[in-house]
């Protein structure tokens, strides 16, 4: 891996310049449009509260504002640059998507990640670039927040919405309530409803004895010692390889299947025509779509496997397929299907995210109203998916629809823009490659709400327009 760049804080600023220079000579952002609405409170309500200041949230955010819809907040849980996985719990050492992407630039060249990066760190540093390191990743995110002046309020954690028919109240751990007509949930691969859990693993294995790895780990305590890890995705093959380097002994890697899935299939949809199409495919073909995808799986990309091969004390297990997992005087016993036990001082899982509405904390009260795939559409013999089946029923602006119409009026101005979208409108809202394209399709539906719900302002304003255009002419009629 090639060592870092130093950067050159004049030509960035140069650089910011210029970015600045594009947004004036594009006229962006526009003057903010649409009507003043007063809350319950009597006092003006947000047009749209962003949930999430990761890479989702800042790209909505931004793509929002860029459509002159300026009444906005961004809310993030985590202190400012811990947003997100990327210099969290995401232990890759780089992005998995080819470097050439332009991020979440919105159709702004001086915005794209290339830009940025040549301007901080040159353009023989971008040619000599591989892959992107997660912290600079981080920081372009940043980047782009400032550029746009993106308001961010960090440290702000939402734990419920309530809709109604003209309005959402977001309410705030801290007892604070915040109005606005419009919500934007854009809160990554956690917040679709928590960590993937397989039956028959213990929950009082945690914390001292097990994690998941969407969490923090003290690898540091783990020094010496013998783990286990389930699964064979990404995120198994980063944790394993972490551990390993920080001197834990021995990694035991369990995969239920025979062999490593060989293609990306992800990488094979990541068009214009995926992106742009999936939301007007017919349900029928984006099910047997989705039911073939769970089933091919993508493979961990080659880097990660070469990393963790480099370490010591590495161990794979095919067709090694868990039954439980419990406690027994300090270790972790764990029984495997094929009859199988052994013991481990701890114990990794790689098993991803679960989309449940009811672990979504800001929708949990109002899991019982929202329209699930199970709720709208029968599979056909043989492509049944309990999880996909969970999956929520959007519609084409990333809106949540109610199960029955008329129970939880205003559900639909919550929107819904992280991977539990995927199944409705594609995979616009899960990785990097689609984030523009999904955020220009959120900021597009929403402004044509907020007009329709406005239209009596928007058409008093425009009666109201007298701004003479023929004074210089022998044809103007003054006013009477």
């Amino acid at each position: 891996m090639n060592s870092l760049p130093q950067p050159d804080p004049a030509r960035l600023a140069a650089h910011e310049r210029g970015v600045a220079r594009d947004l004036e000579l594009l006229g962006l952002p526009p003057a903010n449009w649409p009507a003043t609405v007063a809350g319950p409170d009597g006092r003006p309500a947000l047009d749209v509260l962003v949930i999430g200041a990761g890479m989702y949230g800042v790209v909505a955010a931004g793509a929002l504002l860029l459509k002159g819809i300026r009444n906005l907040q961004v809310l993030d849980a985590a202190p400012e640059g811990q947003e997100g996985p990327w210099v969290t719990y995401a232990r890759m050492e780089t992005l998995r998507s080819p470097k050439h992407l332009p991020g979440i630039a919105l159709g702004i060249p001086s915005l794209t990640f290339r830009a940025w990066y040549e301007a901080r760190f040159g353009e023989a540093a971008w040619a000599a670039l591989y892959k992107i390191r997660n912290a600079e990743w981080q920081d372009y995110i940043l980047w782009v927040r400032r550029m746009l002046g993106l308001p961010v309020r960090n440290g702000a954690a939402v734990t419920a919405l309530r809709p109604t028919a003209g309005m959402v109240a977001a309410t705030l751990a801290t007892g604070e309530v915040i109005q606005a007509r419009r919500v934007v949930l854009a809160t990554g691969r956690p917040g679709t409803g928590g960590a993937f859990l397989p039956p028959g693993i213990d929950p009082g294995l945690w914390p001292d004895l097990a994690a998941h790895t969407g969490e923090a780990i003290d690898f540091a305590r783990l020094r010496g010692r013998h783990i286990a890890v389930i699964g064979a995705g990404a995120s198994a093959w980063d944790n394993a390889a972490t551990a390993l380097e920080a001197g834990v002994a021995r990694v035991d890697m369990h995969v239920r299947r025979t062999s490593l899935p060989q293609i990306n299939k992800g990488r094979g949809s990541a068009n214009p025509g995926f992106f742009e199409g999936w939301a007007g495919l017919p349900p029928a073909e984006k099910w047997s779509l989705l039911v073939y995808l769970d089933q091919v799986k993508a493979p961990p990309p080659h880097e990660t496997v070469l990393r963790t091969l480099r370490q010591p004390g590495f161990h794979t297990h095919f067709g090694s397929r868990l039954r439980t997992a419990r406690r027994t005087e300090g270790a972790v016993a764990l029984g495997f299907e094929e009859g199988r036990e052994e013991a481990v001082d701890f114990l990794i899982l790689g098993t991803g995210f679960a989309v449940r509405l009811e672990g979504m904390r800001e929708l949990a009260d109002l899991a019982p109203h929202i329209a699930t795939w199970a709720d709208r559409f029968t599979p056909p013999e043989g492509e049944a998916n309990e999880g996909l089946a969970g999956f929520p029923w959007l519609g084409e602006g990333f809106e949540l629809e109610e199960r029955e119409p008329g129970a939880c009026p205003g559900l639909s101005r919550i929107h819904l823009f992280n991977h539990a979208a995927a199944a409705s409108i594609g995979a616009i809202a899960s990785d990097i490659p689609g984030a523009s394209v999904g955020a220009e399709r959120l900021a597009h539906r929403i402004a044509a709400h907020l007009f329709r719900e406005d239209f009596p302002v928007m058409r008093a304003r425009l009666e109201a327009f007298d701004e003479p255009e023929l004074g210089p002419t022998p044809f103007f009629l003054p006013r009477d």
